[in-house]
């Protein structure tokens, strides 16, 4: 009997401890080796991470400025377009169209709609299209030669393509070519093509809109 109460004893006993180390094991914090792993992990999980988003930003960098190159190239035609829809005579009575080449045409319209019609002109320089706004001033009115407002149409236009800018139609929908005689024309369509660069993909980007000129077809 008494042999078999200290065994009853000695296995109590050897639970208890092991179940006092094992809440020891669970209680305690990590060590200075396991932090410096844990740390260590984390830094190379997170250095990962942040090349890959390097990466994907590096390699579609150049779609993303495509993207965005055409986008303002198309809200700039479609723009261009609405304000030669609405050409009109001068403040001082001159012809609606100033001058119409491949590359640029001049106009008059009320930009504003505040009854005030600016002189108005779409013209390339380089791969640029722009829009440069005179408004006129004094009695009688007079449009100064130099801009009052200039700003950018459209980025990356190639200019290295045979479709002229801008086109120029009679109201036999016949086209006009150069020299135009601006009394003539009653329609203008124009079309740009984008690429930020044509040696590389992706390809070019044509965009096209067209206008007929109201207050010169009711003539």
């Amino acid at each position: 009997m008494l042999h078999l109460s200290l065994n009853l004893k000695c296995v109590h006993w050897a639970r208890r401890s092991r179940a006092q180390c094992y809440h020891k094991d669970m209680t305690r914090g990590f060590t200075l080796i396991e932090t410096i792993v844990t740390v260590t992990m984390f830094a190379i999980v997170f250095s990962a991470m942040m090349f890959v988003i390097q990466y994907f930003y590096r390699t579609n960098a150049y779609v993303f400025e495509q993207t965005k190159a055409v986008e303002s190239a198309h809200i700039g035609i479609i723009n261009s377009m609405r304000d030669l829809r609405e050409a009109s005579y001068g403040e001082d009575g001159a012809y609606p169209i100033v001058s119409a080449t491949d590359s640029s045409v001049t106009f008059y319209v009320d930009l504003k709609g505040d009854d005030v019609v600016d002189r108005v002109q779409y013209y390339l320089s380089g791969t640029t299209l722009y829009r440069s706004i005179t408004i006129p001033t004094g009695v009688p009115p007079v449009y100064s030669d130099t801009p009052d407002i200039t700003d950018t149409v459209a980025t990356y236009v190639r200019t290295d393509t045979s479709t002229p800018i801008f086109r120029y139609y009679d109201s036999a929908g016949t086209e006009l070519y150069s020299p135009v005689n601006i009394t003539d024309i009653t329609s203008i369509n124009t079309t740009i093509t984008v690429n930020l660069n044509p040696a590389r993909a992706p390809e070019d980007f044509t965009l096209s809109a067209g206008a007929k000129l109201r207050n010169i077809s009711a003539q």
